[in-house]
């Protein structure tokens, strides 16, 4: 409480206070104030545990902020909270931040390509974290996992979350533990048979494998036609460090525009999910 005080004394208007029960807020930075070039909005979830046991889950929204750039900061991000573990942090990321938009401004960067981005409506300015080509989903896996994989490996069980449902769009997340690309592709093919997750509006997917003997990860999400959600999906469980997983989020669209409250409801199916 003392953290979120002093915060918004700090930045004044420019803190926002989206959801006080959820413990929601959003930052927007400039690199300067009086005529800023380069803006960037910081939204944060402070989880039950922060700051002593768990980290802010956010989103970098910034029409221009996407590839190296965004993976960038929010490895920068990720650092300064794994070397201040247990200690408020949400200060130190803001004046980053800031830091990369005054570098920005003073390098030979042209100014940011502020061109609307999102699919559903114009008055969302969310960030395309990434953007796969829109191809269906089992074939795209097709691609990944290698005819010489002939190993017909067991389908691994699937367990479906609770529904969410705002405005006549219902949101729901499944869930299996994968170890190979095969298995995902599997699980998406199983999931497909259901008559009611075929006709969902979107199925939007990410996975995370960890290669023990590389010590690596293999990763990759699918949007469905939700632009950016399979990047946030992703990026949600990269947050909680989650490993050889697989998250579907279907969402049936009900006619009523959500802007962006969609995202909101997908990362919150998939966190349910993952914790339960």
């Amino acid at each position: 409480i003392d953290e979120i005080e002093a915060l918004s004394s700090i930045y004044g208007e420019d803190w926002c206070v989206v959801d006080e029960d959820e413990k929601i807020y959003c930052i927007k930075i400039n690199d300067c104030l009086d005529r800023p070039k380069w803006t960037l909005c910081l939204q944060v979830i402070l989880p039950p545990g922060y700051p002593t046991a768990e980290p802010p889950i956010y989103q970098l929204n910034a029409p221009w902020l996407r590839g190296q750039d965004y993976m960038e900061l929010a490895n920068s991000l990720e650092e300064i909270y794994v070397q201040n573990l247990g200690e408020s942090i949400l200060y130190l990321w803001v004046e980053k931040i800031r830091e990369v938009l005054i570098e920005k401004a003073q390098s030979s960067d042209p100014e940011p390509d502020i061109k609307k981005t999102s699919e559903e409506d114009d008055g969302d300015d969310f960030l395309l974290d990434y953007q796969p080509i829109q191809e269906d989903p089992i074939k795209m896996l097709n691609c990944i996992t290698s005819e010489s994989q002939e190993v017909d490996e067991e389908l691994p069980s699937i367990h479906h979350g609770s529904p969410i449902t705002d405005r006549r769009s219902t949101f729901q997340a499944h869930l299996a533990p994968v170890v190979t690309p095969r298995q995902v592709k599997r699980v998406l093919e199983k999931l497909y048979e259901n008559k009611k997750i075929a006709s969902a509006t979107h199925n939007i997917y990410a996975y995370r494998i960890y290669c023990e003997d590389k010590q690596t990860f293999l990763q990759d999400c699918e949007d469905d036609g939700e632009t950016a959600a399979g990047g946030r999906l992703l990026h949600l469980m990269q947050i909680l460090n989650v490993r050889n997983v697989l998250v579907v989020v279907s969402r049936w669209y009900g006619g009523i525009l959500l802007g962006p409250d969609r995202f909101k409801h997908i990362n919150n199916c998939a966190r349910n999910i993952l914790v339960e």
